[in-house]
């Protein structure tokens, strides 16, 4: 038993899959306030609140990823605007020795896990200082997202090879 573990290679130091946050920065922040100062002015119905997320990932080099997330916020009162509010929140990524089997989820799930409260920060200081009280996001999750993704990507695949013809060999 020992001889069959002699000839595997022992993992080399420094060769431990990691990740470290290398920084992080506002691409585009753009907040909205059309009728302003009358709709700080009255009272009414509670607003409707619209918010998105996404996620997209950019590699820079062999190790360097760029982690962005677009959320996008809109409150209505009726057909009133009272506001809109775009943020795109990056986090830069140092990724070393990850399989590329877990390279995807780490980058669509766990990156954007550890950057979303400082995203969320950002939209509620928007929010509050725009005269409205702060917008607190619940939290996200990413994983439900990556899952969503997965199956509405596996079903465009899936209409796309039943429409396209076999390819002769």
């Amino acid at each position: 038993m020992a001889d069959e573990n002699q000839g595997a290679a022992a993992p080399q130091p420094g060769s431990a899959p990691s990740m470290n946050l290398v920084g992080q920065y506002i691409r585009d922040l753009s907040f909205e306030n059309p009728g302003a100062p009358g709709t700080l002015l009255g009272g009414g119905a509670n607003p409707a609140f619209n918010v998105s997320i996404s996620v997209g990932v950019k590699k820079q080099n062999e190790e360097i990823y760029a982690i962005e997330l677009t959320l996008n916020a809109k409150a209505n009162r009726e057909e009133t605007v009272l506001f809109n509010v775009e943020l795109v929140y990056g986090g830069i990524f140092r990724i070393k020795n990850v399989p590329e089997n877990q390279l995807s989820p780490l980058l669509m799930i766990e990156c954007p896990r550890l950057i979303f409260p400082f995203a969320r920060q950002v939209l509620a200081s928007v929010t509050q200082q725009g005269g409205f009280p702060p917008l607190m996001m619940e939290p996200v999750d990413f994983s439900a997202i990556y899952r969503q993704n997965l199956a509405k990507l596996a079903a465009q695949q899936g209409g796309a090879a039943g429409a396209e013809a076999p390819k002769p060999n």
